[in-house]
């Protein structure tokens, strides 16, 4: 497999990923999440623009995985409760991870390639994500405690480092 940055030609396909996210989420449990359909293509467009969408391509040339990665620091992890990240240094962070479910462990591999281009990386995910919160552990993530988005929903926050 290997990682692109994202075009406007990717978009149906990217959408077409997401909704199998959706789906997944709502068969695991996940009801809360990726709701009132989010990520829409306005944000995925926005993301293509900024040049932080990646697409994962298989060995067929499909795209099998998205998600949102960059090197900045992010508003809504300026606090942190009950608990703390690892460390306060420079990190990229990972958001809208979604595959298309057609080959195992795409997501660790989109998470492997964002380690290899920042060795710090914050991520986080809905309380009801339990395949996520799954997927980070197993790839060395952290929990580091609870943040808020700007609507002020909560999200569990996950951090690796290998500085």
């Amino acid at each position: 497999m290997t990682i692109r940055k994202a075009t406007t030609e990717d978009i149906g396909a990217i959408l077409e990923i997401y909704g199998v996210a959706r789906r997944f989420m709502r068969d695991t449990g996940n009801l809360n999440q990726w709701i009132n359909g989010y990520p829409s293509e306005k944000q995925l467009r926005d993301d293509i623009r900024e040049q932080c969408c990646h697409v994962c391509i298989d060995a067929e040339g499909e795209i099998v995985g998205t998600f949102f990665f960059r090197q900045a620091d992010d508003v809504t992890y300026f606090k942190i409760y009950d608990g703390a990240w690892l460390n306060n240094k420079p990190y990229a962070v990972v958001h809208r991870l979604a595959s298309s479910r057609k080959h195992k462990r795409i997501a660790d591999f989109c998470l492997q390639w964002c380690l290899e281009q920042f060795p710090n990386i914050r991520v986080d995910t809905h309380r009801d994500n339990l395949v996520m919160q799954h997927i980070l552990q197993k790839n060395g993530y952290v929990y580091c405690g609870i943040i808020f988005l700007l609507n002020g929903s909560e999200r569990m926050a996950f951090q690796k480092s290998c500085e």
